[in-house]
């Protein structure tokens, strides 16, 4: 793991809250991740996603941004949580209004994030040229608009990643020749799981189990997609009272046991480790948790031969989603960025597999080869006219 180029530690001055700020590299003096709340985040932690965060930014084609992370260990259910969220940002105030473009991640909702920015002036964190391109700003307006959009019921910017998940997927699932109608367990069902499941099954897989912070429920026949997005809580969470009465209801701690086809950690980090990596059932592996897989529970995966669609590939749609409106690379409309990350996903998904079918090598080591991060640039920083160094 490569050092990172920044690492800011902050403390809460009213409750035991600490949290972390780590960029790991710049692209043209801007740098953008999420922020993500749970009382078992580290630091070390936000400096593992801050790095695959670098490499997403790579596999999106994105030349302006480099890769960050923000988070925070404080229980994002506590009644306080967003005071102590407006805390952290605050202190982040000052890296975050010259180009440090922080967003939701777990535990945080975008719209409280964009709260705290709009209280202090900031729409959308912009390095100084980028807030004097009028491209920029346009995108930044479209982007806005955007965020009110829904497709599939759902806001645009809760199905972007899970849609990409989703879409890799299908494309590995493709190109391992897999049968139809296949059988899918999906570990956490917030705006990341839920969606996912939702695109799956209307690409015509069947979701067997669905396992949140409180339980698992599986159906062989498959499970009511819709329905159990319709009913969700809003931490994400599923409500028994509205389960089918020929679900099974089972302890969450138990989602590695049902028989599938393809495995979806949707959640938190090392969910799968050397304690349970023996347990995955699926012969496909897709990562729509940043860095579910923990390094020895990777080895077992590998010595496994189970396939893989590592993190910063398959979920970098929420990424792709602002890159493109921003920067004008698609029309800015939810159809548009829609079938933009899913043109993106499935042609880096392949080309993944493809390579690693050639070189006889492990998915994720291909992965981490082409799309390594190159480009190590320094905070926009204009020097100071003589002038301006008179009037101080």
């Amino acid at each position: 793991m490569l050092k990172p180029y920044l690492v800011v530690e902050w403390n809460d001055t009213e409750t035991d809250a600490k949290g972390w700020l780590v960029v790991h590299n710049f692209v043209k003096g801007y740098t953008g991740g999420g922020t993500r709340m749970h009382p078992t985040v580290t630091k070390e932690e936000v400096e593992r996603l801050a790095e695959a965060m670098a490499y997403k930014y790579v596999a999106c084609e994105c030349g302006t941004t480099g890769g960050c992370k923000a988070g925070i260990a404080y229980d994002y259910k506590a009644p306080d949580a967003y005071a102590v969220l407006r805390r952290f940002l605050i202190a982040m105030m000052p890296y975050i209004d010259i180009g440090v473009s922080l967003g939701s991640d777990l535990g945080t909702k975008y719209e409280d994030i964009l709260k705290v920015f709009n209280e202090f002036g900031i729409d959308i964190p912009l390095t100084k040229s980028m807030k004097k391109n009028p491209d920029v700003l346009q995108g930044m307006k479209d982007f806005d608009e955007l965020l009110t959009k829904r497709i599939d019921g759902l806001l645009l910017n809760d199905a972007v990643t899970g849609y990409g998940v989703a879409f890799s997927a299908d494309e590995a699932w493709r190109f391992k020749n897999g049968r139809p109608g296949a059988r899918v367990v999906i570990q956490g069902f917030g705006c990341v799981g839920a969606s996912c499941a939702l695109k799956l099954s209307q690409l015509g897989y069947k979701v067997v189990g669905i396992s949140d912070a409180n339980l698992l429920v599986t159906c062989d026949e498959g499970l009511d997609i819709q329905k159990l997005i319709d009913h969700k809580n809003v931490y994400g969470e599923m409500d028994p009272n509205h389960f089918e009465t020929h679900y099974t209801v089972r302890p969450n701690t138990e989602w590695l046991d049902v028989d599938c086809d393809i495995l979806i950690p949707s959640a938190l980090e090392d969910v799968i480790n050397k304690s349970n990596a023996d347990r995955v059932k699926a012969s496909l592996l897709v990562e729509a948790a940043n860095i579910p897989v923990s390094a020895e529970g990777d080895e077992m995966i590998k010595r496994r031969g189970i396939d893989v669609v590592n993190d910063f590939v398959a979920n970098l749609g929420a990424i792709r989603f602002y890159d493109a409106v921003i920067f004008g690379l698609v029309k800015p409309t939810p159809d548009a960025v829609i079938n933009d990350i899913e043109k993106l996903c499935r042609k880096n998904t392949r080309r993944l597999f493809v390579e690693a079918k050639k070189q006889k090598k492990y998915q994720r080591e291909i992965a981490h080869k082409i799309f390594k991060p190159t480009i190590n640039d320094l905070l926009e920083y204009k020097e100071p006219t003589e002038a301006e160094v008179a009037q101080k």
